[in-house]
């Protein structure tokens, strides 16, 4: 897949308005989920930049990737006015534009949900980072109850990832980093939404390391 392929016009600019009137809880999320970061940090799937706010000024550098046209062109005015650095590229998961060990941590906010090929992506962020590197995660999950794992699978069968941009709402994404070079050193589950089952309601934070 090159980038040309990632082309979601009616997800993009829905997500872009979503993003701007999300959860307080998911907002509080991205706050914990990039506190304490430092130096040169990769930003898998930036979107419309709803993270560069909230960088600490510990970071020198963030190189945000975003393969869909109307969502970079919103992060890269997002970037403007950052509090840290901020440079956005056009790239995809499975073959990110970084070198080799030149990252010091990642962070992949809600977005391997949707990227074509998981284990794939998440290798790749295993191969920018520098050893001992960290990747920062917040993702929504697979959940553990196995009614709404059912409920998730189905929509995923039937329509989701066709509607929003591919995501998929089944993925086990902790194991997937954690049989990808990671070693998960914290993890904690949570439900944001509505108490009412929605298919994206059982997320995960935490923080693997290279190894």
């Amino acid at each position: 897949m090159s980038t040309s392929d990632v082309h979601h016009p009616f997800f993009a600019r829905m997500y872009s308005v979503l993003s701007r009137h999300e959860p307080a809880a998911a907002g509080q999320q991205r706050v914990q989920l990039l506190s304490g970061l430092k130096g040169r940090v990769l930003e898998l799937g930036a979107g419309s930049g709803t993270n560069f706010p909230l960088y600490p000024d510990t970071v020198t550098e963030v190189v945000a990737v975003e393969p869909e046209r109307y969502l970079r062109e919103k992060a890269t005015a997002a970037a403007a006015t950052a509090p840290v650095p901020i440079t956005v590229v056009d790239g995809i998961a499975d073959s990110l534009p970084v070198a080799d060990g030149s990252c010091d941590a990642a962070v992949a906010c809600l977005v391997l949900c949707s990227v074509p090929d998981q284990s794939r992506a998440v290798a790749e962020l295993h191969r920018v980072l520098r050893p001992g590197g960290e990747l920062r995660f917040y993702e929504h999950v697979l959940a553990h109850k196995p009614t709404i794992a059912r409920a998730q699978r189905s929509v995923d069968r039937l329509f989701w990832p066709r509607v929003f941009g591919g995501c998929r709402t089944a993925r086990d994404t902790p194991a997937t980093i954690a049989s990808t070079g990671f070693s998960i050193e914290d993890q904690e589950r949570l439900w944001v939404g509505p108490k009412a089952f929605v298919p994206m309601g059982t997320h995960v934070r935490g923080i693997a390391r290279r190894t």
